[in-house]
């Protein structure tokens, strides 16, 4: 994984939120780890991850895109990703119809489509993935096997059935709001049905 440094972002004299990027990196990773243990994901598990830079520095979604603070947040998420063998998969924004940016090997025989993620096209945090990814690649869609929303960008179509929703001590990642899913597989067979304890 490639970093960049990066100093801090600051709003105007009108704005409302100064924002470090420490403090950014910090959050992403803090949240990142409380998922990994709540969702209890295991090497070659992947995560989806949509963000909203704009929303993580105060402004409206798709309004005011900010390459360094999704540097940073991507750094934040990978430094617990990385080391567990997880697949980090961003969703880019819907210029490019919220497309996947993730990891060849993350999805082996998957039809790829060519695309490379700008932050005006397909979002600045699409682009730090692509930018970062060791081999990277873009995908219509993924079955991931939980997710962080930050910003509130709409993962949902990226999860696996079936998606249940995670309260994570970070509630937030910046100024944006933070959500976050795991996914289980369906029961099925009726009040006569046991099932696998290990897989709820």
């Amino acid at each position: 994984m490639r970093t960049v440094k990066v100093e801090y972002y600051r709003k105007d004299e009108k704005g409302t939120v100064i924002i470090m990027y420490e403090e950014l990196r910090e959050q992403a990773r803090a949240a990142a780890a409380e998922l990994v243990e709540a969702a209890g994901l295991q090497k070659g598990n992947i995560v989806v991850v949509g963000c909203s830079t704009s929303e993580v520095c105060g402004e409206r979604i798709g309004t005011a895109s900010v390459p360094q603070a999704a540097q940073v947040l991507y750094e934040g998420l990978m430094s617990v990703f990385a080391p567990l063998g997880i697949y980090l998969a961003a969703q880019c924004c819907e210029h490019l119809n919220r497309a996947i940016v993730t990891e060849r090997a993350a999805v082996p025989g998957a039809e790829l489509v060519n695309a490379v993620p700008q932050p005006k096209a397909g979002g600045s945090f699409a682009t730090a993935a692509y930018q970062g990814s060791l081999d990277p690649v873009v995908v219509e869609e993924i079955r991931a096997d939980a997710g962080l929303d930050i910003g509130l960008t709409l993962i949902g179509m990226h999860l696996k059935r079936v998606a249940v929703p995670l309260r994570l001590s970070v509630k937030k990642i910046g100024a944006a709001t933070l959500n976050a899913a795991r996914t289980r597989p369906k029961f099925i067979g009726g009040s006569r049905a046991h099932y696998n304890e290990k897989l709820l």
